[in-house]
């Protein structure tokens, strides 16, 4: 399996320019260290428009399902930072799932991403599963091309928590598949060919939302943060 684990958060932003330098600075040396310090977290990573849109998508790959409402997570969750207070407003246009990962094909991380979000039409939920199901596990094989993964969001029930409050609440995506290479060109033409919306409809999907591709800025997993090892305490003093 690619991803590591069977749960994952995955988001989508824009940062301003003016804000940007120091967004990535928060996101690396702050918030990724610490959402890899709650148990059940296993891998974030974060992922940059290379236009000048200031477009970023963000994945954390969790354990289970079971972490998205874990006494950790929902702490961490309830009490942001003085940094984070100051950075989640700056996020435009959030759109953030939590999910169950149910197809992962292919292995590890490379340079770029293209993101689909989608949804089922009535009725086709079974139909579309199946097709993608097919095309993510061959999509792999191809050149240019290292993974391939769907995930269904399950929002868990639970109180909104002061993070979300910050942000003025969250927008939430449906079904998300996620293609993953080194070579930008093949991610775009499967953009353009089997992933394109027409091709999706036919296979009874709707509201189709393209992303992408995206480069590889920044990927951290728990093991690049030994407890008491401070990795960044000298750029944040």
């Amino acid at each position: 399996m690619a991803l590591l684990g069977t749960a994952a958060v995955a988001a989508w932003w824009t940062v301003e320019a003016a804000a940007r330098e120091e967004f990535r600075e928060w996101h690396s040396k702050e918030h990724l260290p610490e959402r890899m310090g709650i148990e059940g977290f296993r891998r974030g990573s974060r992922w940059e428009s290379e236009d000048d849109s200031g477009a970023h998508f963000v994945l954390y790959e969790l354990a289970d399902y079971g972490v998205l409402t874990s006494d950790g997570y929902r702490a961490s969750l309830n009490d942001p930072t003085p940094w984070s207070r100051k950075m989640m407003p700056l996020h435009r246009g959030i759109v953030r799932s939590q999910c169950r990962i149910v197809a992962s094909h292919g292995a590890g991380l490379a340079t770029f991403v293209a993101t689909l979000t989608l949804s089922p039409r009535e009725g086709e939920a079974a139909r579309l599963r199946a097709t993608l199901g097919a095309m993510l596990a061959d999509i792999p094989r191809r050149a240019g091309i290292t993974a391939a993964h769907l995930l269904i969001t399950d929002t868990p029930q639970a109180p909104q928590t002061t993070e979300q409050k910050i942000r003025g609440g969250d927008k939430v995506a449906d079904w998300i598949v996620l293609v993953s290479g080194h070579q930008r060109e093949a991610l775009r033409g499967l953009i353009a060919g089997e992933l394109a919306r027409e091709r999706l409809a036919g296979a009874g999907g709707e509201d189709l939302t393209q992303g992408g591709p995206f480069r590889l800025v920044h990927a951290v997993t728990p093991e690049d943060f030994p407890p008491g090892q401070p990795v960044y305490a000298v750029a944040l003093a």
